[in-house]
C-alpha cells in the first residue's frame, strides 16, 4: 500500500502520522519526507530517506519498487509536489490513499478544503482521498463544521468521524525525547520497581523513571485509538 500523507498548511499532524500512525502498522513501510526545513519522523529514529518535491521522477520510481511506503510531503514543498503530480499523466494511480490531517482551527479547516478539492481537480476519487481529525477535543461534529459540511456537499472524499485522533501530550512528550510510541511500549524497563528499589538514587534519575513509566502508561491508551483510527482510516 502507498500512502501519501499532505496538506496545503503545516502543524496538522503529517509527521505524527506518519511515524505514530502508519508506519507501525504497514511492517514498519519506509518514509520518504518530501521536506526541505521542517522536522521528519527521522527526529523519532526512524529511517527517512528526505528528497525534495522536484525529485518527483526519483520518487515515483522508488514507490514503484516497494509494496508499501509512506510519501510525507511536507508544507514548503507541496506545491512543487502537486505540480509535478499534474505533469506526470495519472502519476495518482501509484498512490492508494492521499491522507490529509486537519486540526480544529478555521484557516487549518479551509486550507483542507483547498487540498482535497485539489486532489479531485487532478482526477483522485474520492475513495483515494481521506481526512483524519487530529487533536480532537471531544467532538468531531462539532470542531469540524468546514470539513465536515464540504464533504456532505461535494462528495469528493471521505471524511470519517471515527478517523479522530484525540488531543494528547504524548506525541509532544515523545518528539522531545527522539522517541515512537512503538519504542516506548516495546521497552521492558520496570520503571516503577526502579523507582522503588533505588530510593538512593539521584532526583534527576528518579523524575526520569518516573516520567518513563507515565509515558508508558499514556502510550497504551494512545495506541488504541490509533490502532481503531487506522482500521477507521482503511476501512
Amino acid at each position: 500500500m502507498i500512502v501519501t500523507i499532505l496538506n496545503w498548511t503545516g502543524t496538522v499532524g503529517k509527521t505524527t502520522l506518519a511515524a505514530h500512525l502508519l508506519a507501525p502498522r504497514m511492517d514498519n513501510a519506509p518514509i520518504y519526507a518530501i521536506e526541505s526545513i521542517n522536522e521528519t519522523a527521522a527526529s523519532l529514529g526512524i529511517d527517512v530517506e528526505k528528497m525534495k518535491g522536484n525529485k518527483f521522477r526519483e520518487l515515483f520510481k522508488k514507490i514503484m519498487l516497494e509494496d508499501n511506503a509512506i510519501i510525507d510531503v511536507g508544507a514548503s514543498n507541496i506545491e512543487e509536489f502537486m505540480s509535478n503530480m499534474v505533469k506526470f499523466d495519472d502519476s495518482h494511480e501509484e498512490i492508494d490513499y492521499f491522507v490529509v490531517p486537519v486540526t480544529n482551527g478555521t484557516k487549518e479547516q479551509k486550507e483542507t478544503i483547498s487540498m482535497v478539492d485539489a486532489l479531485a481537480q487532478i482526477g483522485v476519487p474520492a475513495s483515494k482521498i481521506r481526512v483524519v481529525f487530529n487533536r480532537v477535543e471531544a467532538d468531531v461534529s462539532e470542531e469540524f463544521p468546514y470539513v465536515l459540511g464540504f464533504c456532505k456537499k461535494e462528495k469528493s472524499f471521505i471524511a470519517n468521524p471515527k478517523c479522530a485522533i484525540w488531543e494528547t501530550e504524548l506525541f509532544d512528550a515523545l518528539s522531545v525525547k527522539g522517541l515512537t510510541i512503538d519504542t516506548i511500549l516495546n521497552d521492558t524497563t520496570d520503571y516503577k520497581a526502579m523507582i522503588r528499589t533505588n530510593r538512593e538514587a539521584s532526583e534527576k534519575e528518579r523524575n526520569k523513571w518516573a516520567d518513563m513509566h507515565g509515558l508508558k502508561a499514556l502510550s497504551k491508551s494512545v495506541k488504541r485509538n490509533l490502532d481503531e483510527v487506522y482500521d477507521s482510516l482503511f476501512s
